[in-house]
């Protein structure tokens, strides 16, 4: 019995012991969490959504710190932490200060959208009860810890939008093995959009079984997709889109029972997709455009009956519309253009309740535009252009209400235009164009108060233009081109001031006067009124017309002076061509207005009798005197050497031929001769050269009008061989202009050129700088002038140009030799990307070594092997460039051993020019941080590994606008 008791008391005492000792446990933990969180807190900038995280143990007589009433903490029963919830409080700050080892409890993690920067701490992989870890939009210039492997419990990584480097390692995940203790075995949600991560997705991502989702899209991953992603039996989303992954889709990805939402959209994908997708998953999301693939699409994409959106646009499918989407009722978006797909319009597409948008243009569609079209009530987007649909546009099509654009160009329709047409209220695109539309255009298109757009070109439209089409007040682009109406040009077209892009009403058979009231047309850049009937003079109201950029009045029976301003004072002669007697006394080509000599019809006439007078006049008074004269004359022509052009105020585009091109001029904005330029810089002296570079030095010519040019003589002139080597001088001439069309704030403009067989040299905007990057970089003093902030300044609008190049001008530009030469330093620290259409132009024979464009030591590594330059060669020298600027000298060295490494562990710290203070503010080393990973991501060897000019940008201007 006394045993018994005693055995009682142990047993009390023991459980009280413990019950103190959890108890203590339980609040010495509380205590430490606490204190991690304040000397966390201390770290940061002071915010108010700390403001609750205070110490008041001398305030409440209690010698223990609590968290759990502090905002964005959560405790479990025990008092410990188990939730750090600060989602969308605009926090501030690093992780650097916060010690994860002091909780042991912690399951969330959850910090997403604010503005924390700097690096993920490797300490992040002590949590080792952690279920959600939630990174996402924040500021984070990091690569991914490697010891996130240790988080084995983890649910949900989301890591996405922030400057994540690097690659995705394989030992991030399990091995295979059953036993295996490591890895992120328990992730259902991986998300990691909108990175810089690169290279290829390792396979064992494959052994991860539990993946419900994994979203990689807008980052740089490429290689292959893993073949281990079939084995993801519980994938329901798979988001590859907008990445560098190429090869076919393993096959296996359509034996995925769960598989809902599967996107690939722009990669380098090819091969055939496999035809099993949607037998055994009811798909409601597929894209597959942009890529490369061929082959049929899956019959039974939509065995399910629930696809939703579906794109394989601008790839190279063939073969019949999928059977299976006839009756696929749920389908909202579908995209579908720019294949070779084929199939009857009435026969393989059914009547879609839900449908908003389809694009089904440029295929080898056949069949008529069924009345079914009209039953899909929310459709906005309907457009079949560039097809073989046959037949009448269907009345019921005007029953759409929603309908904004709807794009039947290029096909074979006949018939009338429906009279009903102006019942489609909303519509702001109308494309009937080439085509074979016959009768009258509808009075009722007025009532389409809402179009933007009306093609209406290569048609055999009649009758006259109405006067309706005045009501039409947001048009901005109107094009009757090629068909049959006659009549005259309503005087109301006047009206329509929003017009802008192109107003065409060329090669009809209108008639009568040009209205004077197209002069009010202030906005528009493109008028062509040529191949008709029109008559009388042409108004000076069209001078006025100060957005105009091309004219043609061509083949008209128009006479009389033209305007003196505005595009008539630097259109070519050929805009005005086979009138009736034209004249204009600013425009090469055309007889002088002033001239007593007049040419009044082309083919002869007055005009003939006039010289013949004037011939025998002459040769009865002064035979002699004539002699001498056209001796005199011939003489000068052999021997001069230079043609002088003395009309400063007018567009020359001149080109000298004989058996061979001896020279080539071409200005866009003005006359500026050989003799101005060489008078100026007194044949290029030295005394005028103000920048040398690789190819040539620039010299800054002062005009005696008081304009000033920065001139590039390249080093090299082309002989008459290579100047035969250009074969299509109407495409050459194209290009130039195009060039000096470009405008942007930190390229520096091209005015003109000239290639001679003494010079070659191109002639820029003069720019009032402080010198090249290369120079300021150089000088000690100047170099500290061009502090952090100029030099992040200078890198953003380097990269602003080259991306402008690459992806705003048609075709892309590819600037071949940027160095931090070519980068001009304005007065207020304002890059100017310079010398950008040396390699463009005068690429005339490739086999001449001197022309090899490109700098040593910015020149891309596959240019040694490879004379085809890219985008991703620039891509490499703005890199280089970058490095440049925060080193604060070239460094090939530097290169080199990023080239040998992965360039993941470099300290900002390291490698910024000591000529500077280290910044203090966190924004600034943020960016800085942000430019050196994008520098040393443009400067993989591997071209496929850099990123776009248009990423590089995106990502810079997105830093400045949310850290």
């Amino acid at each position: 019995m006394a045993n018994q008791k005693k055995q009682l008391l142990s047993v009390s005492f023991k459980t009280t012991f413990l019950l103190l000792l959890s108890l203590f446990k339980t609040i010495e933990g509380s205590s430490m969490e606490a204190e991690a969180l304040l000397r966390w807190k201390q770290s940061l900038p002071q915010q108010a959504i700390l403001d609750s995280w205070v110490d008041e143990t001398s305030t409440q007589n209690s010698s223990v710190l609590n968290p759990c009433q502090w905002k964005g903490i959560i405790c479990n029963n025990e008092g410990n932490v188990n939730e750090i919830d600060l989602a969308y409080t605009g926090l501030t700050g690093t992780l650097e200060k916060l010690n994860f080892s002091c909780f042991s409890s912690l399951i969330i993690l959850d910090l997403k959208v604010n503005k924390l920067s700097g690096l993920i701490p490797s300490s992040i992989g002590v949590l080792s009860k952690l279920q959600y870890l939630d990174l996402s939009t924040n500021c984070f210039n990091s690569t991914i810890p490697l010891s996130l492997a240790n988080l084995t419990q983890l649910l949900e990584l989301d890591l996405s939008r922030n400057f994540i480097t690097g690659s995705l390692d394989s030992r991030l995940f399990p091995d295979g093995f059953s036993n295996s203790n490591i890895g992120l075995k328990s992730l259902k949600n991986f998300l990691l959009q909108d990175t810089l991560l690169q290279g290829k997705v390792p396979e064992e991502i494959g052994n991860v079984k539990s993946l419900n989702l994994i979203a990689f899209d807008r980052s740089q991953f490429s290689g292959e997709i893993p073949q281990s992603i079939g084995n993801l039996s519980n994938l329901n989303v798979l988001r590859l889109n907008v990445n560098y992954f190429y090869g076919e889709i393993p096959k296996s990805i359509g034996d995925l029972r769960n598989l809902t939402d599967l996107r690939l959209f722009i990669n380098d994908l090819s091969g055939e997709v496999p035809q099993n997708l949607g037998y055994v998953s009811s798909l409601t999301v597929v894209h597959f455009a942009q890529n490369f693939f061929h082959g049929n699409l899956p019959p039974e994409i939509c065995k399910g009956g629930k696809l939703v959106n579906f794109s394989t646009a601008h790839n190279r499918f063939s073969g019949p519309i999928p059977s299976s989407l006839k009756n696929c009722t749920s389908l909202f978006r579908v995209l579908m253009q720019n294949n070779s797909l084929t199939g009857l319009l009435d026969r393989d597409f059914g009547v879609y309740p839900s449908l908003n948008y389809i694009d089904l243009g440029y295929n080898q569609l056949e069949g008529r535009l069924s009345p079914n079209w009209g039953d899909n009530k929310n459709l906005t987007l309907l457009r079949i252009d560039g097809n073989k649909i046959s037949g009448e546009i269907p009345e019921e099509i005007t029953k759409l209400k929603n309908l904004v654009e709807l794009e039947l160009s290029f096909n074979n329709l006949s018939g009338f235009i429906p009279k009903s047409i102006g019942n489609l209220s909303k519509l702001s695109v109308l494309g009937l164009s080439h085509n074979r539309f016959s009768g009258s255009l509808p009075t009722g298109i007025g009532s389409l108060s809402n179009l933007q757009s009306l093609e209406l070109s290569k048609n055999m439209l009649s009758g006259s233009i109405p006067s309706e089409i005045a009501d039409l007040s947001r048009l901005q682009y109107l094009s009757l081109r090629g068909n049959q109406f006659n009549g005259s040009i309503p005087y109301s077209i006047g009206i329509l001031d929003s017009i802008q892009t192109r107003l065409d009403l060329s090669t009809n058979s209108l008639s009568g006067e040009i209205p004077s009231s197209l002069g009010n047309l202030k906005c528009l850049e493109n008028l062509n009124l040529s191949h008709n009937n029109l008559s009388g003079s042409v108004p000076n109201s069209l001078g006025t017309m100060v957005s105009l950029v091309s004219i043609d009045l061509s083949y008209n029976n128009l006479e009389g002076p033209l305007p003196d301003e505005g595009i008539f004072s630097r259109a070519n002669a050929s805009a005005f061509s086979n009138n009736k007697g034209l004249c204009g006394n600013n425009i090469e080509g055309l007889p002088s207005c002033n001239d007593d000599h007049n040419e009044s019809d082309d083919n002869g006439g007055t005009t003939q009798e006039k010289k013949l007078v004037t011939i025998l006049i002459l040769t009865l008074v002064g035979a002699v005197l004539i002699c001498l004269v056209l001796y005199g004359t011939v003489t000068y022509v052999l021997c001069k050497k230079t043609e002088h052009i003395s009309d400063w105020n007018t567009t020359l585009v001149k080109e000298r031929t004989t058996t061979r091109f001896r020279d080539v001029w071409y200005f866009f904005n003005g006359k500026a001769v050989y003799s101005n330029i060489v008078e100026a810089t007194k044949d290029f002296d030295d005394e005028y050269c103000i920048r040398e570079g690789g190819s040539g030095k620039v010299y800054k010519a002062e005009m005696s009008g008081g304009a000033v040019f920065a001139v590039k003589k390249l080093y090299y002139s082309l002989d008459d061989d290579e100047m035969t080597g250009i074969e299509n001088w109407n495409s050459f001439r194209k290009e130039a202009r195009g060039l000096t069309e470009i405008r942007h704030g930190n390229i520096v403009r091209l005015l003109g050129f000239c290639c001679k067989k003494v010079h070659t040299f191109l002639v820029y905007d003069y720019i009032e700088n402080r010198g090249s990057l290369a120079h300021i970089l150089s000088n000690a003093k100047e170099a500290i002038e061009l502090d952090w902030l100029n030099r992040i300044q200078a890198v953003k609008g380097t990269a602003r140009a080259l991306s402008f190049l690459h992806h705003n001008c048609k075709p892309p530009i590819i600037h071949q030799n940027l160095t931090s030469n070519n980068v001009l330093i304005d007065t207020k620290f304002e890059p100017r990307v310079s010398d950008f259409a040396t390699a463009t132009l005068f690429k005339v024979n490739p086999s001449n070594s001197t022309m090899v464009s490109g700098t040593s030591g910015y020149i891309a590594p596959e240019l040694t092997y490879t004379t085809m330059a890219t985008e991703k060669c620039d891509v490499y020298s703005f890199g280089v460039v970058a490095l440049e600027v925060l080193v604060g000298k070239y460094t090939k060295d530097f290169i080199l051993t990023l080239h040998s490494s992965s360039g993941n562990n470099i300290d900002l710290k390291d490698i910024l020019d000591s000529r500077l203070p280290f910044p203090q503010m966190q924004k600034i080393i943020n960016e800085l941080s942000l430019i050196m990973n994008l520098a040393i991501s443009c400067v993989q060897t591997n071209p496929q590994s850099r990123p776009t000019m248009y990423n590089v940008n995106r990502l810079l201007e997105m830093h400045a606008a949310v850290c």
